[in-house]
């Protein structure tokens, strides 16, 4: 559920790349996400969105092409100038306990982002329960390659032949650990606020959680020392 996207927008030609269309394409966006977040799809309409961006309606065909392409931008373009590391070769040539922390402090960066942040898991959980195609797209695209990579990683630090069950079980249970704090964001901030209170206490969860996921590993080598050669999956 990584709000962390790469850029998918519709490109501009080369005449389009002024200061003030970028900035005009960006505040469309920028209302798209919280009225798609606020109302979801079939409800925010194209007028309310271009007059909450200070833009003429016409704007959004120019730049999108219609209300789908409008969606899928604001989907996938928020927040994408955050660090993206999907590719197992991210931390190739790091050893994994190296890894993890850098794996999930990329993660929880979005934490870092307030409001903008909510609005995105707003309109992810609006896109699950009304789907568009748009949250299928980012499991094929973003959050399969991501798990791929970390269960390729584990293989490789225990040094199995082969990925079994176990490994993706394995690798579920580390990603279920941030992603507990983007779904449970305001129970934990209930419960300790200064956990999420400003950056800092975010790398630090950071850190903490890739400890956690050192000891699951390990236990995990040790229970495989101890199987029989023909261990359940």
């Amino acid at each position: 559920m990584n709000p962390c996207q790469e850029p998918r927008g519709h490109p501009l030609t080369h005449h389009e790349t002024t200061p003030d269309s970028q900035a005009a394409r960006s505040r469309l966006v920028t209302a798209a996400l919280r009225l798609f977040a606020e109302k979801g799809y079939e409800a925010a309409t194209t007028r309310e969105i271009s007059e909450a961006a200070g833009a003429n309606i016409s704007a959004i065909r120019y730049y999108f092409g219609d209300k789908a392409g409008l969606y899928r931008a604001a989907f996938t373009e928020s927040m994408a100038d955050l660090p993206c590391h999907t590719n197992r070769q991210s931390y190739a040539n790091r050893p994994l306990p190296e890894a993890l922390p850098l794996l999930l402090r990329d993660f929880l960066e979005p934490l870092k982002r307030g409001e903008e942040f909510a609005l995105v898991m707003k309109l992810h959980f609006r896109e699950m329960i009304e789907p568009t195609g748009a949250w299928q797209h980012k499991i094929d695209a973003d959050i399969k390659p991501q798990h791929e990579a970390l269960v390729i990683m584990l293989q490789e630090y225990l040094g199995l032949d082969r990925v079994d069950a176990d490994i993706h079980r394995l690798a579920f249970a580390i990603i279920g650990m941030p992603v507990h704090f983007y779904v449970g964001q305001d129970i934990v901030s209930a419960i300790l606020p200064q956990m999420l209170a400003d950056p800092a206490a975010i790398d630090v969860l950071a850190e903490r959680l890739a400890g956690y996921a050192l000891s699951m590993i390990e236990g995990e080598a040790r229970r495989r020392a101890g199987e029989a050669p023909h261990g359940a999956n």
